[in-house]
């Protein structure tokens, strides 16, 4: 099967939905199908096309550069132009979406949608949610299938698009990560909060809890990973606060899954204070490598953490009882629930049972009404 992956972002960049394409296009390959990634490049820098992990990614210009909207003209030429057999739209939030969505509808193609939502620091953005999804009701509800990454989302989306539960498919991203390196240990003060760096994201909320929390723990210390818009202010937030030798941002290059499972395997506790989040990659690669971890009572943290996979505290707690609940968590031995976690085979054999669901519906409804002939529809190849 040829299929196309339509992001705003991918390789080299880090975050959700890059480590979503980046995990699951080589094993849709590896069990005999073509992945080609159609995406956005606003900086004019990057390869116009390049190989990643045996995918083809193209990418488009896009614009404004300084802001992530994603007007991309060139995602319906390209989507015209090519041939696939199913298109997977990943995201929903930019105009990446409507564009692709066009050229899409036109050309009769079976395309399925993952939502992939997250929460903004805009409060104008924020604002206009309501609106903007409205708008894209119409194209989105013609989507063969659509998919949230937990229950959470799949209700949400349901409710707020108007399109029935049915349609939904809830596929949870993978929980892998690499075998720490040797000699790798936990250190019982170290304490990670990652994601990119937008004020939704809640790092602000570590780091002003940090005081509090080296009283209490005096050999604490906070390290922040990822990069955004909001790096200016966190840093000035760790200067007011006096806090630079105890709190470290940097960021790991998204390629860099080493480097990323050896820091996540020394957290003696990793936090996320988000005000969204669907199904965060992040929280499910610490718990991969069995780490305790810290949410803020929100959305699809709340559903994780009603499964005993990790702890929460309201999203309105205040610095100190922030700075509480974290050395609690710390000073706590927490023996980690006997959970099987999705990991990302799991993720790709349950894309494919939907691709191969989308494509027997397509083929039976043009054999039904006389057009077109049946297609052959490949079934998931045994896992290598």
């Amino acid at each position: 099967m040829r299929i196309l992956m339509v992001a705003a972002r991918c390789h080299p960049f880090m975050g959700g939905i890059e480590t979503h394409i980046r995990e699951v296009g080589p094993r849709l390959q590896s069990r005999g199908h073509s992945v080609d990634v159609l995406t956005t490049d606003p900086s004019g820098e990057l390869p116009v096309e390049e190989d990643v992990l045996g995918m083809r990614v193209r990418r488009v210009r896009a614009w404004p550069k300084d802001l992530d909207l994603y007007i991309a003209p060139g995602v319906y030429a390209a989507i015209r132009e090519g041939t696939w057999d199913l298109i997977h739209f990943q995201g929903y939030s930019t105009f990446v979406v409507p564009i692709g969505l066009f050229a899409t509808i036109r050309g009769d193609l079976p395309f399925v949608l993952t939502f992939h939502s997250g929460g903004h620091s805009s409060r104008l953005r924020n604002a206009v949610r309501g609106t903007q999804q409205a708008m894209l009701r119409p194209l989105i509800s013609r989507a063969d299938r659509l998919i949230g990454v937990s229950e959470f989302e799949a209700d949400f989306f349901s409710a707020r698009m108007g399109v029935p539960r049915e349609q939904f498919a809830v596929i949870p991203n993978g929980a892998a990560m690499p075998t720490p390196s040797p000699g790798v240990r936990v250190d019982p003060n170290l304490i990670v909060s990652s994601g990119r760096l937008e004020r939704y994201k809640g790092h602000h909320r570590a780091i002003a809890a940090m005081p509090e929390v080296i009283r209490r723990l005096p050999e604490a210390r906070l390290h922040v990973v990822g990069t955004g818009p909001y790096e200016n202010a966190l840093r000035s937030q760790v200067r007011k606060l006096g806090l630079d030798d105890r709190v470290t941002i940097g960021a790991i290059p998204g390629g860099d899954r080493q480097q990323m499972a050896d820091l996540l395997a020394r957290a003696g506790l990793f936090v996320l204070f988000s005000d969204y989040e669907a199904h965060p990659v992040a929280v499910m690669e610490a718990l991969a490598l069995r780490r305790p971890v810290l949410v803020s009572k929100s959305s699809g943290l709340a559903e994780l953490a009603a499964k005993g996979l990790c702890r929460a505290i309201p999203c309105g707690a205040s610095a100190v009882e922030t700075a509480a609940a974290i050395a609690r968590e710390m000073t706590t031995t927490r023996l980690f629930p006997d959970l099987a976690l999705p990991d990302w085979d799991d993720c790709a054999d349950a894309l494919m049972d939907v691709y191969c669901g989308v494509m027997t519906a397509r083929s039976a409804a043009r054999g039904a009404s006389g057009n077109g002939r049946l297609a052959l529809v490949p079934r998931t190849a045994p896992r290598r």
